[in-house]
């Protein structure tokens, strides 16, 4: 299967060659010419830079799900411009060691805004680049995507341990992020989507779980008022996951709450979807194929960033007519879970498998030198299987402390160590599967 994503991205370079050849070639030739660096010594971090992020051409690297190591392979990037509209698109395949794989297309049309007063928490705000990359704008998105998962782990409290099964999920939709005009001074967009999902799990004894096709949508309201020193990004959320046969048709409701206060004026802001997960485009799709150069300074520089945040997550699933929620679809609490995501970092990764979960967290985060910062969480959350027990009662709690390296429009690094719950500790060491700048990947549940 492997061998056939990286056909796939082959065939699709070859297509673009020649749907948009000058295009194409034009950006085929700047990274060629950037790639002369490679032979001068001094030259290795602009050498690095084009390898991963360049344009058309890099190499894909980032971790997948916990227990299936970091998958390499290559990706493909490209863009176009209308009068209206900024495109990008990009294809990618990845596999690791263990017989893992992922492989996807994605493209993004990006509607131009005319110029105007950027958006601020009173309604008006700077010109600045952390300013303008909260500006909303609308955005289509099409993608489709395969992860093959050898190695998930399933903590089974009733048989008093714990199994494992493979999972394997093909996504295939699209998504549309629409500002609201009269909204504009809570910088607000209304979120739709329409996806088809095809998953298959098979537990380790072999036998196959009951996974029927689904049609899922959701329908939601993001918020991102933002002043000089608060940022705010809302997200109330409703899907549907309707499935084809079998009683596994659900609906999850989704709060996702995140605060965050710069301690300087040029902290980095939150991350639209104009760019697909392998492009990072520094001026927004439409711009010049180039991603932010890495930048290095001291503790003095104007490259500082720093900032603390709280976040509050409530994710609560509801079924009917003796349907349930399954198991490869719940989210999961503990070291990190399907997606690649933190949480109660202290106890093994997918420990806490349930329909509903609520997550509260304090972090704190700070540049070192250059590209290298630290960050520090404390997480509080529980998993459960009745939307009753969704309270702040009965709380686990987590600790956690690490390095992150954020360089450029590499993707981001942590290595962090998590302390403070009842089963020990652990250590994280992940490479994101998208790169700075870069939109998000569909959730795998």
């Amino acid at each position: 299967m492997m061998r056939a994503g990286v056909a796939f991205v082959a065939l699709l370079a070859a297509g673009s060659v020649y749907a948009q050849e000058s295009q194409f070639a034009g950006d085929w030739r700047r990274e060629r010419e950037s790639l002369k660096s490679c032979a001068d010594l001094s030259k290795v971090v602009g050498c690095g830079q084009t390898l991963f992020t360049g344009h058309p051409f890099h190499i894909a690297v980032g971790s997948l799900a916990p227990g299936n190591g970091v998958a390499a392979g290559l990706a493909v990037v490209g863009h176009w411009n209308t009068d209206n509209w900024r495109n990008n698109y990009s294809a990618d395949g990845v596999g690791s060691s263990n017989g893992s794989w992922r492989a996807g297309l994605f493209v993004n049309f990006v509607h131009v805004r005319r110029p105007g007063i950027t958006v601020g928490m009173g309604g008006v705000g700077g010109s600045g680049a952390a300013d303008a990359a909260l500006r909303e704008q609308t955005v289509v998105s099409l993608y489709s995507e395969t992860t093959s998962l050898q190695k998930v782990e399933l903590f089974n409290r009733a048989a008093g341990g714990r199994t494992f099964f493979s999972f394997r999920e093909t996504i295939t939709g699209g998504r549309v992020a629409y500002p609201v005009a009269r909204l504009a001074w809570l910088n607000a967009s209304l979120l739709g989507e329409a996806n088809s999902r095809v998953p298959e799990a098979r537990l380790d004894n072999g036998l196959r779980a009951e996974s029927p096709a689904y049609a899922q949508f959701g329908q939601g309201v993001r918020l991102r008022p933002s002043a000089r020193w608060l940022r705010l990004n809302y997200l109330a959320r409703v899907q549907e996951f309707a499935a084809f046969s079998g009683k596994s048709t659900f609906q999850r409701l989704t709060f996702d709450l995140n605060h965050t206060i710069p301690l300087y004026r040029n902290s980095r802001a939150a991350v639209g979807e104009a760019n697909t997960p392998n492009s990072c485009l520094a001026g927004g799709a439409g711009s010049e194929p180039e991603c932010p150069k890495v930048q290095f300074g001291t503790s003095g520089s104007r490259n500082l960033e720093g900032s603390f945040g709280v976040r509050l997550l409530i994710q609560e699933s509801m079924t009917s007519g003796g349907n349930t929620v399954p198991f490869y679809f719940q989210p999961t609490l503990g070291g990190s879970d399907v997606n690649g995501e933190t949480t109660l970092g202290s106890y093994p990764d997918y420990r806490f498998r349930a329909p509903n979960v609520l997550l509260l967290r304090t972090s704190f985060e700070h540049s070192i030198w250059g590209p290298l910062g630290v960050l520090m969480m404390f997480d509080q959350g529980k998993a459960v299987a009745r939307r009753g027990d969704i309270d702040f009662s009965g709380l686990r709690h987590s600790w956690t402390a690490g390095l992150t390296l954020r360089a450029g429009g590499l993707p981001l690094v942590r290595l962090m160590f998590s302390w403070g719950g009842k089963e020990g500790t652990h250590t994280t060491a992940a490479v994101d599967t998208s790169l700075l700048g870069g939109g998000a990947r569909p959730s795998l549940y």
